[in-house]
């Protein structure tokens, strides 16, 4: 089998992940999400906390830092310096462990930059999920038990923050549909019809594969 890693980003509530754990086990390969960042704290050695703090898009984004694009071509600091632990230097070390993981196995990454951090890639598809605000509120409430005003508070918080965290280490936005391959209204298809439309475009793009 060929070379190929799916990468999505996602509005809370949209299905994104859920779209990505179907498409991942339809087409027999791993899918990664939070478990991301105790790969990125095995290979640092930094501890799993602070990036679990990094991915917390129920924290704003410090506004100061808004624009702090960040060259994920360079290397980490090292061990004993001053900003080991910061947000910059974790940025690296969580692109770190996405690349390598991409480079062994065709997988599924769920948020985490991987997006930005495979942007280098020409084996890497790219995914924007994305659903009406109604969409998005009726599938939340599937999780979060608050009341609705609350409720949509939430919702648009996180998916504030998200567009504030992709902004943050690159400069672009978020939603911008120039930065994927494919943006899928889930409010509109659903999820099983999302996984079919990846699976479509991989064909496509991967011509030679059997998916």
């Amino acid at each position: 089998m060929g070379r190929f890693v799916i990468v999505i980003n996602r509005e809370y509530g949209s299905g994104g992940r859920t779209i990505g754990q179907m498409l991942a086990e339809e087409l027999g390969i791993p899918w990664y999400n939070i478990d991301l960042e105790r790969f990125a704290s095995e290979q640092s050695g930094i501890s799993e906390t602070f990036f679990a703090e990094l991915n917390d898009r129920t924290k704003p984004v410090r506004p100061y830092l808004l624009n702090n694009v960040v060259d994920l071509k360079r290397e980490p600091s090292p061990p004993g310096s001053s900003d080991y632990t910061s947000e910059n230097n974790l940025i690296l070390h969580q692109a770190g462990a996405i690349r390598r993981i991409a480079e062994k196995e065709n997988c599924v990454i769920i948020g985490h930059g991987g997006v930005f951090s495979l942007e280098d890639t020409d084996y890497a598809v790219r995914v924007f999920v994305h659903a009406p605000k109604e969409f998005l509120l009726e599938q939340a409430a599937l999780k979060k038990s608050l009341p609705p005003a609350e409720l949509e508070k939430y919702v648009m918080m996180i998916n504030r923050n998200r567009e504030e965290f992709y902004k943050k280490f690159t400069g672009q936005s978020w939603s911008d549909a120039r930065n994927y391959d494919l943006c899928i209204n889930t409010g509109k298809l659903g999820f099983e019809r999302g996984v079919e439309i990846i699976k479509g475009y991989l064909r496509i793009r991967f011509p030679e594969e059997t998916f």
